[in-house]
């Protein structure tokens, strides 16, 4: 994937967060019952954060992997995941938007493996120091979301295992500001963000992004 598409990456993780702050600003908003008395917030939040989109990075370096496997082989034509990957930009911006939430039954789908995973989390609580975070962060980086399913087609459209991490690490890094801003300044920017008309503009800029690149992709074929 070219540097333009790590910065498309990077914009729809940006674009995208208002979700995040949804799915996962609850967990960012108590970190302060999470950690040792008279500590900065700032050290475990990152470590939490690092952890979060270290797990996107390896889910993404799968997809691509699995991408270029399934080209190979001929199963799927290569021209195909890019138009796959603009539609599921197109559904998840009709999920954020609450106009069409058909991305749910995928999270569904997801809640299966997470309910194995998820009790791990709670060995590293409370946190002692940042190393305890990470590794949190880790886990709950595999929570069932349709953002992050719907990056994951990007990443099977990349090419590459390499690619295909590339492209959700700078997804992730796209996200960490709205979480870092939200862990700081507390509920109420979560308030904000999740409010009905940040939600639908987010959705809009997502479904238009996804038309633009069907249509590229259709184009091409």
């Amino acid at each position: 994937m070219s540097e333009f598409g790590w910065l498309a990456a990077f914009i729809v993780g940006l674009a995208g967060s208002v979700h995040c702050v949804g799915m996962c600003g609850g967990i960012v908003t108590s970190f302060s019952f999470m950690l040792p008395k008279n500590v900065s917030q700032s050290p475990f939040l990152i470590a939490y954060n690092a952890g979060r989109i270290a797990s996107y990075t390896l889910a993404g370096a799968v997809a691509g992997w699995l991408g270029q496997s399934v080209t190979a082989s001929g199963f799927l034509s290569a021209q195909l995941l890019p138009l796959i990957s603009g539609l599921f930009l197109i559904l998840l911006g009709l999920y954020i938007g609450d106009w069409w939430r058909l991305l749910t039954q995928l999270e569904r789908m997801g809640q299966f493996l997470w309910r194995y995973i998820s009790p791990l989390s709670k060995r590293f609580l409370p946190f002692s120091t940042p190393l305890h975070a990470f590794p949190y962060g880790i886990i709950w980086g595999w929570l069932p979301c349709g953002l992050v399913y719907s990056t994951l087609t990007w990443s099977m459209a990349s090419g590459s295992a390499i690619a295909g991490a590339l492209n959700m690490l700078f997804f992730g890094l796209g996200t960490m500001p709205a979480m870092l801003a939200v862990g700081a300044s507390g509920k109420t920017l979560r308030q904000w963000m999740k409010h009905p008309t940040a939600r639908k503009i987010t959705a809009t800029l997502l479904i238009c992004f996804g038309i633009v690149i069907s249509v590229q992709a259709f184009l091409s074929w």
